[in-house]
């Protein structure tokens, strides 16, 4: 039976205030086509971190084509799962936080649910001071006077920092305050204006070496040394989008069309990812022959630009870019988790305001300064986030097969389809403990370094393994209504 055909569906229960609001029903209207899925893929791409990751990769000893080899075996792997849950989220319509309710239980989704938004509302915080730093060299450079107010020290951060922080903070807010479809247009346009400044610095660059640019760095690797570093990057490559891979539904879920979503993650993840990352390299590869090291910070490599003009322009839109991966990465998923925990008082912008507040209370300069904070405290909530991913996939498309029962995501009846044990399916928990505890020791502990680049890969097929062996067989999963007529049904009674 197709899961798209619609069936007889009855709702055990109305929707619970407990579980529900309008910000985590299915959209009235879906309005992010293909563009607006590539264009937020642009947003997350073009950024400092994913700059630095490619251009390290060149410092670290491969040259342009492993490196081309690395990134794009990671990416593909990321685009399967990036159309596995976009799918989810457009059939259902559902956030990340309803969703692992499918397979966690109304109430057990709780536990997913805070994980994501503790490690979003960390990296949110570090990723706008990292911004800040950034808007801090712009001001000195235009108003050297100001250099006593980078000197001194107000719980760690300087008082100009604290202005240039604050600044970007608030930015984010507004646009962020406008909610969803707002997002979307800000995403459209924002995008492709760092491909610019990166193509620009590129062209700069080139000019400047006269066209004379090494393919290879001078510590290349060659052998199974190179090969091992390959199959390394392609594994944190992965990593690096598990984050988003677990909630994207939370962006898919306004797209009005399968295609839409699967086109928009073609050409933005293997084509404009694999790009990015090549004009990364290119740039990087430039810097040495021009200045006699590789440079993998694009910030010093715009502070080397006479032009005072040119360096506020760039500084500001790699700020930009830090601004748009932060809303799409960092912001949107607490917004809903929030909410998902109290639905009756919290809705997305309640949510997203919190998360925002959070942010600054966290001093995330002080964690972004301790390695062990990053390491041992973020590495091992992420890692955490692979087994999650490995249950909601296998719980809904090799179980399930994709029919689900949306209004009973909303409903606390003891007779509705993801109730189990008073709202929390042990099984799933049952799978998510020894899987999450196998990739946190990857991901932290040193005798295990030489795995660590594949912790999120190996705990989510490990989880998504343990939990297809324990799960309750004994359910009828086959007589869940198609999740077509649920959406048809929430449109009465859920919107």
């Amino acid at each position: 039976m197709s899961p798209d055909r619609a069936e007889a569906a009855t709702t055990p229960g109305a929707p619970s205030p407990r579980l529900y609001n309008a910000d985590l029903a299915p959209p009235a209207q879906r309005r992010w086509k293909t563009y607006s899925i590539f264009a937020l893929w642009m947003n997350d791409v073009h950024n400092i971190g994913n700059y630095t990751f490619a251009a390290g990769l060149f410092a670290l000893g491969l040259g342009a084509l492993p490196s081309l080899i690395a990134l794009l075996l990671g990416i593909l792997v990321v685009f399967w799962g990036m159309n596995l849950m976009g799918r989810m989220g457009q059939r259902t319509g559902v956030p990340f936080p309803v969703m692992a309710r499918i397979s966690f239980g109304v109430h057990g989704a709780q536990l997913p649910a805070l994980i994501r938004a503790v490690v979003a509302i960390a990296w949110y915080g570090i990723q706008t001071y990292l911004a800040s730093l950034a808007v801090v060299v712009l001001v000195l450079r235009i108003e050297p006077a100001l250099t006593p107010y980078a000197q001194d020290s107000i719980l760690g951060l300087s008082s100009l920092g604290w202005i240039c922080f604050l600044a970007l903070w608030a930015v984010q807010l507004v646009i962020l305050s406008f909610g969803m479809e707002i997002i979307r247009r800000f995403q459209d346009w924002a995008g492709p204006i760092v491909w610019v400044v990166l193509l620009a610095m590129a062209i700069w660059v080139l000019v400047l070496a006269g066209g004379r640019i090494s393919w290879n760095p001078p510590n290349a690797l060659s052998g199974t040394a190179m090969w091992w570093e390959v199959l390394g990057a392609a594994g944190l490559t992965i990593a690096i989008y598990g984050t988003l891979m677990l909630n994207f539904c939370d962006f898919s879920r306004f797209a009005p069309d399968r295609k839409s979503v699967v086109r928009g993650n073609f050409w933005g993840l293997p084509v404009n990812f694999t790009a990015f990352a090549m004009v990364s390299i290119i740039v990087t590869a430039g810097t040495h022959t021009l200045f006699g090291e590789i440079i993998t910070d694009p910030a010093e490599i715009i502070a080397k630009v006479p032009n005072t003009f040119v360096l506020v322009v760039g500084a500001l839109l790699f700020a930009l870019a830090t601004i748009g991966v932060n809303i799409v990465a960092n912001f949107v998923s607490p917004a809903y988790d929030l909410a998902s925990l109290a639905p009756k008082h919290i809705g997305f912008r309640r949510g997203g305001l919190i998360s925002a507040v959070l942010a600054v209370v966290v001093l995330p300069w002080n964690l972004y300064g301790s390695p062990a904070t990053v390491e041992y405290f973020l590495g091992g909530l992420g890692a955490v986030l692979g087994p999650l991913f490995g249950v909601i996939i296998v719980d809904y498309w090799l179980l399930r097969r994709g029919r689900i029962n949306v209004p009973d995501l909303y409903t606390e009846d003891p007779a509705g389809e993801y109730a189990y044990r008073r709202g929390v399916n042990p099984r799933a928990v049952g799978a998510l403990l020894p899987a999450s505890a196998v990739g946190i020791a990857l991901a932290v502990v040193p005798a295990f370094a030489v795995l660590s680049s594949f912790s999120w890969f190996i705990s989510a097929l490990l989880g998504g393994g343990l939990y297809h062996l324990i799960a309750d067989r004994g359910r009828d999963f086959t007589d869940v209504p198609g999740d077509h007529l649920a959406r048809t049904t929430t449109a009465e009674g859920i919107h």
